[in-house]
């Protein structure tokens, strides 16, 4: 072999098993394993219960009298979804319209304005949002959001309630997850922006955020899908009737409110429909974690 060819060495094989810390790496790879098949099979699980649950009622009825019925009169026959589809959308579309952006400024002031001592301190604060139970916003929504609302427009219980609830309740979640995605760009692109010549907020605007895309429209989707399976905050506020939200201070109902608010009577082909309500509702919500996989994986940054 002469001195001036290359020599192409495959790199060594790792073994897993081997020496003093085979029986701790065999362990380890069957929980990993066991975790994983626990998590897809509670996932199987609950689609299977949905499936199983729903077949009376799409038997009986067909597919076609949730989505082309107007009006959900199920002791009557009349399983129709599309109020409450389009309530849902309207009530957790409305509250990512006020979250989404807000949570971007929170996101963007602890990364680049806070120091470390606000940011810590900020995150502490998210942290708090994010935990408060469910029905503590909607107690206060009951107590403090509908009076004023009515004030202004009667009842009070509305769709206007429900997006200002859910968007508070939405908030936590875009501004930690984009916070966390903003923390992962290579800090090369904000401190080469500046040193060229950039202003802060040119800097964040134009080279940050373009780069942080799909971390930012990823915190986004999982924050529009927090709030679709949003229940109890939701049910205080709205008002539950079953209409289409043709105005914000009308008076809805949403798919999670609706189970929840029907299942403890519902019997048959009823208690049926509430399990289609279930699959419609897991349909939209793993129709938004399948966008946030494309978007998010696709422009992920990297360091």
């Amino acid at each position: 072999m002469t001195s001036s060819q290359t020599i192409i060495s495959r790199p060594p094989r790792i073994r897993l098993f081997r020496g003093p810390l085979a029986l701790k790496d065999a362990v380890f790879v069957v929980v990993l394993w066991a975790s994983g098949v626990l998590a897809i099979g509670a996932m199987a699980g609950v689609l299977i219960v949905l499936a199983i649950g729903s077949a009376p009622a799409l038997t009986e009825a067909g597919l076609g009298a949730f989505v082309a019925d107007g009006d959900w009169y199920p002791t009557a026959g009349e399983y129709g979804l599309v109020a409450m589809v389009a309530a849902t959308l309207a009530v957790s579309a409305g509250a990512l319209a006020v979250a989404g952006p807000l949570g971007i400024l929170c996101a963007v002031y602890i990364r680049y304005y806070a120091g470390d001592v606000g940011g810590a301190a900020f995150r502490v604060v998210l942290m708090t949002l994010a935990a408060i139970p469910s029905v503590v916003y909607g107690l206060w929504g009951m107590t403090v959001l509908v009076p004023h609302i009515a004030a202004w427009q009667p009842p009070g219980t509305s769709l206007l309630a429900g997006v200002i609830v859910l968007s508070i309740m939405v908030l936590p979640t875009v501004a930690v997850l984009a916070e966390a995605g903003l923390r992962q760009l290579p800090a090369s692109l904000y401190l080469g922006s500046l040193a060229l010549g950039c202003a802060r907020h040119a800097a964040i605007k134009r080279i940050v955020l373009p780069s942080a895309k799909g971390v930012v429209a990823a915190a986004c989707m999982l924050g529009l899908a927090r709030a679709l399976g949003e229940t109890m905050a939701v049910l205080m506020v709205v008002g539950n009737a079953v209409a289409m939200p043709d105005s914000p201070f009308a008076s809805v109902r949403t798919l999670p409110a609706n189970i929840a608010l029907e299942m403890a009577y519902a019997i048959d082909v009823h208690r049926s429909a509430l399990f289609v309500s279930g699959l419609f509702l897991m349909a939209m919500v793993g129709l938004l974690l399948v966008l946030r996989r494309c978007w998010g994986g696709a422009d992920a940054p990297q360091s």
